[in-house]
């Protein structure tokens, strides 16, 4: 019975239970000895000289807290039973470490998204790339907030601690993880939205694409768009049909990706399904997002282009950046260096 009502109470906290061999504590430290691999390596590659912003310092929080979940494992698979301030850790442990972590992740896609969502509506048109000491402080102190919060929330709440006690003590034999509600259906509006902007400017996506020529220029390849705009398009028409050029110009196979997840019906462990890639495309979608808003509020200089890690956002104002330009400079060739 006690099982069954924590397994109705399961909605809750936004997750559904993904069952896995208990065997887990020889497959474990490898699966996120990969992700914390693929989490650095996205740290080193992404562009340096860009403004800081929440989801900047997010990544790194999430990083740096991968790599402690992974020594902590690590270290009970070493030693196996051993016991540490008068805590007795065992395999146990690391199922339950693991179920933890996967809870709190489960919950916390709705409150990076919507920090960083206002943090780049607000900023986006910042023309000063270094901020201010107070704003550091602020992002560091709303990461350090959203961690607690979602740690104390999952394990405040009676449900979540009775179902990891009764699965731990009756369930030798399996290691039920959490998957994110939240992080489906944020996935299920990203691919609505872009399906939905596609679909509004496809002519104009599928002009640029045919106009689309390689060319070297300074011993680099060049991308040229030989086309010329329709006088009679409106200037967020236009900017819309760019941004998501430049978007799916990167983060194409991530936005694939997400489909097939979607249309299987995969379950992905939260532990597994929150990481630096996943964020990073999504920091890219706020930003196009943030740019089409307060797109004339957007000044054209160096400082405002180093907003994004990976993608390049300054083709998309060019050569226009509002509704005043003067129609001859709304036409021409557009050349993008990749």
């Amino acid at each position: 019975m006690a099982a069954l009502l924590c397994e109705n109470c399961s909605g809750q906290y936004h997750s559904s239970r993904v069952s896995q061999p208990l065997d887990i504590s020889r497959m474990l430290p490898l699966v996120m000895l990969g992700k914390v691999f693929l989490d650095f390596f996205m740290l080193q590659v992404k562009q340096k000289n860009v403004k800081v912003s929440f989801m900047g310092y997010f990544c790194v929080s999430l990083a740096l807290l991968d790599f402690a979940l992974l020594l902590s494992i690590s270290f009970i698979v070493c030693f196996e039973d051993f016991a540490l301030w008068g805590v007795r850790f065992t395999k146990y442990h690391i199922c339950l470490f693991t179920q933890i972590i996967s809870l709190i992740y489960s919950i916390l896609h709705y409150p990076v998204y919507l920090v960083a969502a206002l943090d780049y509506y607000m900023t986006i048109a910042q023309t000063s790339q270094s901020p201010k000491r107070g704003q550091r402080l602020l992002y560091v102190f709303a990461v350090v907030i959203i961690w607690i919060s979602g740690f104390f929330c999952i394990l405040k709440i009676p449900a979540v601690y009775g179902e990891l006690e009764i699965q731990n003590r009756f369930s030798p034999y399996q290691c039920p993880l959490y998957a994110s509600v939240q992080s489906y259906s944020v996935s299920c509006a990203m691919v609505l939205l872009i399906g939905m902007a596609l679909l509004a400017c496809q002519k104009e996506v599928l002009t640029m694409l045919l106009s689309l020529r390689v060319v070297s220029f300074a011993s680099q390849p060049v991308l040229m768009f030989s086309y010329t705009s329709n006088s009679g398009t409106c200037f967020k028409r236009q900017l819309l049909t760019r941004l998501l050029i430049c978007f799916l110009g990167t983060w194409a196979p991530f936005v694939v990706l997400q489909i097939i997840i979607l249309v299987v019906g995969a379950r992905i462990p939260s532990y597994m399904e929150m990481n630096v890639p996943w964020l990073y495309f999504i920091n890219s979608f706020l930003i196009a997002v943030a740019y089409w808003c307060r797109s004339h509020d957007v000044e054209l200089t160096e400082e405002v282009w180093a907003t994004d890690p990976f993608v390049s956002w300054k083709f998309c104002f060019m050569p226009f950046n509002n509704e005043n330009t003067e129609p001859a400079d709304k036409l021409g060739t557009v050349i993008v260096i990749c």
